[in-house]
C-alpha cells in the first residue's frame, strides 16, 4: 500500500437549522471542548466546529434533520464516571453498555439527539 491512515481529523453530525445555541451549550458548556472558527466560505453556511481531547466535531445545520440515533462518534476518555453525573446533571441521560471488551462505555445523546458513545479503556 502506498498510503497510511494517520490519525482521525473531524465528525461530522447534523443539527437542525438554527440550532447553533443549543449545540454551543451541549459540546461547550457540557462537555467543555473550545468552538473553533470556521474558514469564511464554510461559516457562511452555518453550523460550528468544536474541539477538545483530540477529536473535533463538526455541526452542519440541514433543512431536514433527524438524528443520527444509531451511527455515532465512539470517544475515548478518562473519568467515564465523572461525565456520566456531568451528562446527567445537565439533562443528558445516560445508557451504560458492558458489551466492549476491555472497556466501559455509555451512551448519551448532545442536545439534538445525535447519539454520542464514550468509552474508558479498563485499567489492569
Amino acid at each position: 500500500m502506498g498510503f497510511r491512515i494517520d490519525d482521525l481529523h473531524h465528525v461530522q453530525l447534523l443539527i437542525p437549522p438554527d440550532g447553533e445555541g443549543a449545540a454551543r451549550g451541549f459540546y461547550s458548556g457540557v462537555l467543555g471542548m473550545a468552538e473553533i472558527v470556521k474558514p469564511p466560505v464554510l461559516a457562511a453556511r452555518g453550523g460550528c466546529w468544536f474541539r477538545g481531547g483530540g477529536w473535533e466535531v463538526h455541526l452542519s445545520p440541514v433543512p431536514d434533520f433527524a438524528p443520527a440515533r444509531k451511527a455515532h462518534p465512539g470517544v475515548l476518555i478518562s473519568g467515564l464516571d465523572a461525565l456520566a453525573a456531568t451528562l446527567e446533571a445537565a439533562g443528558h441521560p445516560v445508557e451504560w453498555d458492558p458489551h466492549f471488551p476491555g472497556h466501559r462505555r455509555l451512551y448519551s445523546a448532545d442536545a439534538h439527539g445525535n447519539r454520542l458513545e464514550f468509552l474508558e479503556k479498563i485499567r489492569d
